[in-house]
Parts: C-alpha cells; structure tokens; sequence
C-alpha cells in the first residue's frame, strides 16, 4: 500500500508541475503512411539491409526530437511488435538519454538505442521507409529494439526479453521500474522527470563550472601574491637605495595587478555563490518525485541501506566500482562529471578544502558516528556548507564528482583512515552493488575475507601553513 500510495503521490506531483512546459504531449502517433516492419521471428539475412556510409560514427548533426514525437515512436513500435511503450521508452532513457547521448559508447554501442552493431545488422529495421536501417535515426532504432525485444519473448516474457538486451539484472530492474513509474504516472510523468532530470544535470554542469572558473582565478591571485611579496622582500633587503626605489615599484605595480585579479576571484566566487543556489533549487523541485526507487536513480537521488548512503548518486548504468585501488586500500568510484556525493552516514565533517591539493583535490574527511574517519577526494565542487565541525546527516548532498588533483577521469575517491581495508569489501558497501553501482571486475576468491594490511594513514593535514597557502594534504604509501 506504502508503495501504491507513494506512486499515486508522485503522479500527481509530476502531473502539477508539467503545465508549464513549452510541449504539448499528443494521446496518438503522428500521422504518415505506414510501413511494413520485418517479422521479429526471423533476423535480418547476412547483407539484407542497407546501412549508412560510415554507420558507426555518430552523425556530425544527430536528429532531434521533441517529446510528441517520441511518444508516438514508441507507441507506434510498441503496438507494431507487441512491446508496451512504457519498456521502450525506458530502454531509450537509460541507454541513451532520449537521444541525448549516443555513443559510440566503450562497448561500441550505437545510436538511440545503443545496439552493437552485429546485432544491429540481424535486427535492424528500415522503420521510415527511406530504405537505411539507419541506428542513429530514432523512428528506426525504436523499431529494432521493439523487435528485438519481441524476438527475445517480449510479449509474454519481458523480464527476459529486457535481460536479452543487456545481460545484467540491474539493467532489467532499472529499465521495468522505470517503465512502471512511466505506466503508473502516464505520459506526463514521463516527459516531466525528464526535464527534472535535464534541469538538475544543468544546474550541476553550472557550478561544475563555476567552481573550475573560480581556482583557476584563485591560483593566478596566489602566484600574483607571491610574485609581489618576493619582490617586497627583496627590497628590503636591498642595500643599494636606487635599487629598492626599484623594486618597490615593481612590487606596487604587481600589487595592482594582484588587486585587479583579486576583483576577478571575487565575481567568480559570486558566480558560483549564484550558481549553487540555482542546484539548491533544482534539488527541492525534484525531491518529491526521487522517492520513487527509479525515479530517483534518474535524479541521482541517494541509495539508502541501514545506516548508510552509497556516496555516490546516479545508478548502476552510469556509476561503477573496481574490486581494488591501484596502490593501496580505497575505492575508486567512477561516475559522470558533476554527479551529486553523499555523506555515507551520519556524521561530523573533521576538514575540508575548496582549493585543490596536488593529490586529493578539492575533498573533506568526515567522521562517521561509529568512529570511523573517512576521506572524499577530487570533488569538482564542495557544497559551502561542508566545514570543519558540520553535522551531516546520511545522504545529505556534500559535493559533486569531478577530477581535481591527481586524477585521470572523473570519479569520487574514497578511504577510510587508516586505510586497513577496502571500503568496497565492508559488507554495507558490497550491499549496494547492482542496486547503486555495478562491479567494473569480478572479485577474486577470498576477496573479502582478506583485507588488506594497513600501512598507515594515507594522508594528514600539515599544521601551521603559511597565510597564503590553504592546508596542504600530503599522501604516503
């Protein structure tokens, strides 16, 4: 009942918020004369399509379609093969983001929805009658995958049928509750997390932004700092008076420009100030609507387990883990740019730095109220309110993924002080795999039965630093 009443709720909370929106959603298909689709019962025979000239690049300007117009693709599809529009529609959120990210992915998947191209060749469809089975073109990719899916067993076994298409249960339980908050809501509710979802990834790329603008800003003020008080030095120093009038004119010239720079930081910092209201708003517009399990993957609403909060918000399509860290206990944890972090628990923040260090970055170390101390490291932005002494609630919203410091891609770093075991080998955090994260590798035997030895901390807070240097965070192996 808790569950009926809350998709009841969400419904209308969606449904209420989608007047506004410069879209009309259409109940039928687009009109257009009709097209004999292939039977899903038999693949495409070897060489039987026609595909575009250089079919597995992206399209130099990739086709754009509003929501009526996907509406009525799926439903078209859906009722051509069986296939209810709701699992399409899903499917086309989660592997390409309506058509927002196409690929070609890692894998090499391509197109709306994100087929290999071996597959695509045996089902791939002609569905606008152009005479291309053309990935990229939307009408034709929904219609293979309705295929796809009804070759598989759709019409009367659509668990399997979505396990076909990506050989991972988290993918079927992703995409059929998805397509169940679609059903339960309608169509609004569809297009209306959509925008949710594009408005808070905006309002998040924003202060992304923002953030980056602001340290490089600060880092020109600081080496302009130490340009000018190195030249004061020296002139005090100086024992030839025509010499120190020298230098204390260069000294007050690059005082100047220290200052104009200083101005510079400032409208930055104001920028980002304005920017991260902006994300706070978009959280309150889309915190009714995250209580939905895959409604909340979509917004990358917390995962909650217990007394802990996976750190890192987004699902197991998009956010993935190693088994082990390159050179001692930790978990990297791969996700987007900008991808919202979490407190894993209640706590306490112990210390956190906004400018980043050479190997941390931007990052905090909270404790835990079970005692244990724990380090988030190479955020692209820290929430302003996260300082030395906050209390934190599990799940609160902390800061965004990014790659500050010494990192090769955008992921959180995550350790716990001292670094005596892998955090993804504690039983809280392996509870939340293909339910928050999905494994990058297979654990090896014994793997969390052997946790590794400690080797000290990994890093610490030098004390008494210069006025004109934050704290420094140095690592050790």
């Amino acid at each position: 009942m808790k569950r009926i009443a809350a998709a009841f709720a969400l419904s209308l909370v969606l449904a209420g918020s989608a007047g506004a929106d410069i879209f009309r959603v259409v109940p039928t298909a687009p009109a257009g004369a009709p097209v004999a689709l292939p039977s899903a019962s038999i693949p495409n025979a070897p060489g039987s399509i026609s595909v575009p000239a250089n079919w597995l690049v992206a399209p130099s300007v990739p086709q754009q379609l509003n929501y009526p117009q996907l509406l009525g693709l799926w439903q078209r599809a859906g009722g051509a093969y069986g296939i209810n529009w709701q699992v399409l529609a899903a499917i086309n959120k989660v592997e390409s983001n309506f058509g927002r990210n196409m690929g070609p992915s890692s894998a090499g998947a391509i197109g709306w929805m994100q087929f290999m191209p071996s597959t695509w060749e045996r089902w791939g469809v002609d569905a606008n009658g152009d005479g291309i089975a053309d990935p990229w073109n939307a009408e034709d990719a929904i219609s293979a995958s309705a295929r796809y899916l009804a070759a598989s067993g759709g019409q009367t076994d659509i668990s399997r049928a979505v396990f076909s298409y990506n050989h991972a249960q988290w993918y079927v339980d992703e995409v059929l509750q998805l397509a169940q908050v679609f059903g339960s809501g309608g169509v609004q509710t569809t297009f209306t997390l959509d925008r949710l979802q594009v408005s808070l990834t905006a309002a998040r790329t924003r202060v992304v932004r923002a953030n980056r603008k602001l340290v490089v800003a600060q880092r020109q003020v600081r080496r302009l700092w130490l340009h000018e008080r190195s030249l004061r030095r020296r002139a005090a120093h100086a024992r030839v008076l025509s010499d120190q009038l020298e230098l204390d004119r260069l000294a007050a010239q690059a005082g100047v420009v220290r200052s104009e720079a200083q101005v510079r930081a400032a409208r930055a910092h104001a920028a980002l100030t304005s920017a991260q209201r902006d994300l706070a708003s978009a959280r309150d517009r889309s915190l009714a609507s995250s209580f939905s399990p895959a409604a909340g993957t979509m917004l990358g609403a917390p995962s909650y387990a217990g007394n802990y909060v996976f750190p890192v918000g987004g699902g197991p399509s998009v956010v993935s883990v190693s088994h082990f860290h390159h050179d001692y206990p930790a978990a990297d944890i791969a996700a987007p740019m900008g991808s919202p972090v979490y407190a894993l628990s209640d706590a306490v923040v112990q210390r956190s730095w906004t400018y980043p260090d050479p190997r941390c970055g931007i990052g905090l170390t909270l404790q835990t109220t079970d005692g244990k101390s724990w380090t988030y490291c190479h955020l692209s932005a820290l929430d302003p309110g996260v300082v030395a002494g906050t209390r934190l609630a599990a799940g609160q919203e902390i800061g965004l993924v990014g790659m500050t410091g010494d990192a090769s891609g955008p992921h959180l770093h995550l350790q716990l002080n001292p670094q005596s075991v892998y955090p993804q080998s504690l039983p809280w955090f392996q509870g939340f795999a293909n339910v928050a994260f999905r494994w990058q590798d297979a654990a090896p035997p014994g793997y969390a039965r052997a946790p590794a030895p400690s080797t000290g901390a990994v890093f610490a807070v030098v004390p008494n630093q210069p006025e004109s240097t934050s704290s420094v965070v140095l690592f050790t192996r």
